[in-house]
């Protein structure tokens, strides 16, 4: 069963989670090889779409946002996008989208950053929007500070967080054919938190890469290997890096309220995607085909409409919003 992991570093300005992701993924993948005309994604796309999935549910828990948390990964390479989405609640779901050949060895790089074009991109989309209000979008390439192109989706998002949040963070990632997991150290905010404040020397505490505590977690949590995190349990995990510390726990988040897969698609969804590309070009697929076929990317479910179904849609008058379906 998937789990999500909360604990904190007492009286230090540290916390951490830790995620497993097994029923969750697994029907992430199962849905991708149905939908899939080779069958599966190949190794490194599995992998890389795992780790997304560990990432995703980390930020998206780690921020409490009320709406959808999207990642996505794009560039220029046979894998032209991967996305997972995460609602408020955990559900996800995620996609990948390969249009060249990808071998069992290949790279982030090679995947999808050929030219150091590729890049990632982090959407807060509100669940009750505000009228007009827009999706939080933010960007950053696949590159660090001195343009070298990063080989681990760790070190994108460790760079996002630098950059949007200006918080320290460590993340380890892994993912198989079974379990993509994952572990986040962050480093609190100091100001505002009453257990903390006064009880520390706060010397520059505050800066980028500075506190001693949180260096210190920080080295202990990369020394965990992908083989640990994806093989041990977690109580073993945190035992094994941070025996010397004091770790405080969370009830551990399992179950109906845990990470799952879920895919939010609807006909209602797909019917305002087929208004928003107007009348005139919706009857042209009707006489052309005779019915719109639209399949979601994320679970693969079918939707059909005739033109008697085409017509009624845009005789109500229905509104367009941002679908991930496509039209077959």
């Amino acid at each position: 069963m998937s789990e999500l992991h909360k604990f904190l570093f007492d009286g230090l300005p540290v916390r951490g989670m830790v995620v497993r992701l097994t029923d969750a993924w697994q029907e992430i993948l199962k849905r991708r090889a149905a939908n899939t005309e080779t069958g599966a994604d190949p190794l490194p796309v599995r992998a890389l779409l795992g780790e997304m999935s560990a990432a995703s549910v980390l930020m998206q828990a780690s921020i409490q946002f009320n709406g959808a948390l999207v990642m996505q990964i794009f560039g220029d390479g046979p894998l032209k996008m991967a996305v997972v989405e995460v609602q408020s609640d955990l559900r996800l779901r995620a996609t990948a989208k390969v249009v060249g050949q990808i071998t069992d060895t290949a790279s982030l790089s090679s995947m999808v950053n050929a030219k150091n074009q590729g890049q990632c991109a982090i959407t807060l989309d509100p669940q009750d929007k505000m009228p007009g209000q827009q999706p939080y979008q933010s960007l950053v390439p696949l590159y660090g500070d001195k343009r070298e192109k990063l080989e681990q989706l760790s070190s994108v998002i460790e760079h996002f967080m630098l950059q949007s949040q200006q918080i320290d963070t460590t993340l380890v990632l892994a993912a198989n054919d079974e379990v993509a997991a994952g572990l986040l150290i962050q480093r609190l905010p100091l100001k505002g938190e009453g257990n903390l404040e006064g009880t520390l020397n706060l010397r520059n505490e505050e800066e980028i890469g500075v506190n001693e505590d949180y260096n210190r977690i920080s080295i202990l949590a990369k020394s965990l290997k992908a083989e640990e995190l994806l093989t041990l349990d977690v109580d073993t995990v945190l035992h094994r890096l941070f025996w010397e510390e004091k770790v405080l726990r969370y009830e551990p988040v399992v179950g109906e309220v845990g990470p799952r897969f879920e895919c939010s698609c609807s006909r209602e969804r797909v019917g305002r995607m087929i208004v928003s590309l107007g009348a005139a070009e919706a009857e042209s697929i009707i006489a052309e085909r005779n019915t719109i076929e639209v399949g979601c990317d994320f679970c693969g479910k079918q939707y059909v409409f005739d033109a008697v179904d085409t017509a009624q849609l845009f005789v109500a008058g229905a509104v367009p919003v941002l679908s991930t379906a496509a039209v077959q």
